[in-house]
């Protein structure tokens, strides 16, 4: 992969001349007045703000909550493109629930010698608690958010997996919603994949996970930190699409093993909770026993298999970014199969050679901690200062097991609506794969996240990033302009 080619444009391709997937978009913008964008624009935020759809960023000076910019004009993606991408993404999240079924297990990939078992053992998400315990159906990530980009016609790229809690589905549910009221000519000239029935695709992956012992309409409840966390929106939303409690810590306790949930009516048993909540605050007994967000006994009554945790406990081994390096391998040593969806290439800082190599060209790389995320932590060299290029060498030099390094990338743009009229911004993918008892199911198009500032390549929310609606559209309509 060329990494610094000309840059793909999704609308218009490296030559400039519409593609397929764009082109009737392209003929209802060349049709439609700079004013009626504009007013478009206007009820979009309009909409977003009364509908109340915010984002929290943590350590902000004007920390309040705000709303994600949110851009009009949707991406589109064909069904053809689609189905290649959907297979490598159900591939990538069987391998991934294999391998944490293993190291939790026999751990037969480390005694292979294909992973170096310090990598796993002294990964901080990786729990020791955990090893030698099966969770329900042997599923361990029910619910995946795996971030895709692209860099020209053919080529998708994973650029990370995220398997603890990933965020964003109530944006792409909402993004969607949105759009449907403000263009539905847009919509009657593409024949849309729908995304609506998520929620129900969602309740049903918990319902297959609950412990065997449970009623035949197993109880469901969404753990919150509570209204002060960044996505509580989110999690309010899919509660209320999901037709299940929302509940924090305390309204939850266990008795003889057994989680209960406190209601107006009394206690009610609960057998799966679909947590919000990073591991350490789960259990005080277990885990951190100053956490005021979990439920003492949690674990307990997890081991003992009266109640499933969606996502499990110790899933954010898997989506560490150095072990993110050896997906390839673990999908050849699970699945005996070749990936379907390339990795972006990736040094390790932690090897010798990588690390000189890092060192050597650190304003030309984007360097990531393997434990951060939502854009922290992180340097985009040929956009840094030298002073920012010298404090992560720093860095690097003291600690390099606690980075990876991959090239800058010509991200793919996609059109936004801007008041100057249409530009292209740097764009990613969230495609939202389930995994349930009877099988993996992946979401037709995802959160498409957008770096809003002209030439950022930085998507996050947290971050100034935005979001955009993402079309999967029939190929039999293509060319029919």
């Amino acid at each position: 992969m060329d990494q610094r080619v000309t840059q793909f444009d999704e609308m218009g391709g490296l030559d400039g001349l519409t593609r397929a997937p764009y082109q009737k978009l392209s003929q209802w913008l060349a049709a439609s007045p700079p004013e009626l964008l504009a007013s478009r624009r206007e009820q979009a935020e309009l909409l977003f703000r009364r509908i109340g759809i915010t984002f929290a960023v943590y350590g902000a000076q004007d920390a309040t909550e705000r709303l994600i910019p949110f851009d009009i004009l949707p991406r589109i993606i064909a069904r053809s493109e689609w189905a290649a991408l959907e297979k490598g993404l159900v591939q990538r999240i069987t391998a991934l629930n294999l391998f944490l079924k293993d190291i939790y297990g026999k751990g037969e990939i480390l005694k292979a010698g294909k992973i170096p078992s310090e990598l796993v053992y002294h990964n901080p998400g990786y729990c020791p608690e955990m090893a030698g315990r099966r969770v329900p159906h042997d599923v361990y990530v029910q619910i995946a958010g795996v971030d895709i980009v692209r860099t020209d016609d053919h080529g998708f790229y994973v650029l990370e997996d995220n398997a603890r809690t990933p965020s964003g589905v109530s944006y792409m549910l909402e993004n969607r919603e949105v759009m449907m009221r403000l263009f539905p000519d847009l919509f009657s000239m593409h024949r849309v994949a729908p995304i609506e029935d998520y929620p129900d695709e969602l309740l049903a992956t918990l319902r297959s996970v609950a412990p065997p012992r449970a009623s035949h309409e197993p109880t469901i409840a969404l753990m919150t930190p509570g209204q002060y966390n960044s996505a509580y929106y989110e999690h309010s939303f899919l509660a209320d699409k999901l037709g299940v409690e929302l509940v924090e810590g305390r309204d939850l306790f266990v008795k003889d093993d057994v989680v209960y949930m406190r209601t107006t009516e009394g206690p009610r048993r609960v057998d799966v909770i679909y947590r919000r909540i990073d591991d350490d605050f789960l259990d005080p007994l277990t885990f951190r026993p100053d956490s005021a967000l979990g439920v003492p006994g949690l674990i307990g009554a997890y081991h003992a298999g009266n109640v499933t945790l969606a996502n499990a406990v110790g899933t954010g081994v898997a989506d560490d970014k150095a072990m993110y390096t050896y997906m390839p391998d673990i999908i050849r040593f699970y699945l005996g199969q070749e990936p379907l969806l390339q990795n972006v290439p990736t040094w390790r800082c932690r090897e010798p050679e990588a690390l000189s190599y890092v060192l050597d060209h650190l304003d030309e790389l984007v360097v990531k901690e393997v434990n951060g995320s939502g854009g922290y932590g992180m340097l985009v060299g040929p956009h840094a200062s030298k002073a920012q290029v010298e404090e992560f060498r720093a860095k690097l030099n003291a600690q390099p097991d606690n980075f990876i390094a991959q090239p800058t990338l010509a991200l793919s743009t996609c059109p936004i609506s801007v008041a100057e009229g249409i530009a292209p911004r740097h764009v990613d993918l969230r495609p939202f794969v389930l995994q349930g008892a009877h099988g993996v199911r992946v979401v037709p198009g995802g959160l498409t996240r957008v770096a809003m500032t002209e030439r950022s390549l930085v998507v996050n929310s947290s971050q100034g990033g935005g979001t955009k609606d993402t079309w999967v559209i029939d190929d039999a309509i293509l060319g029919q302009a």
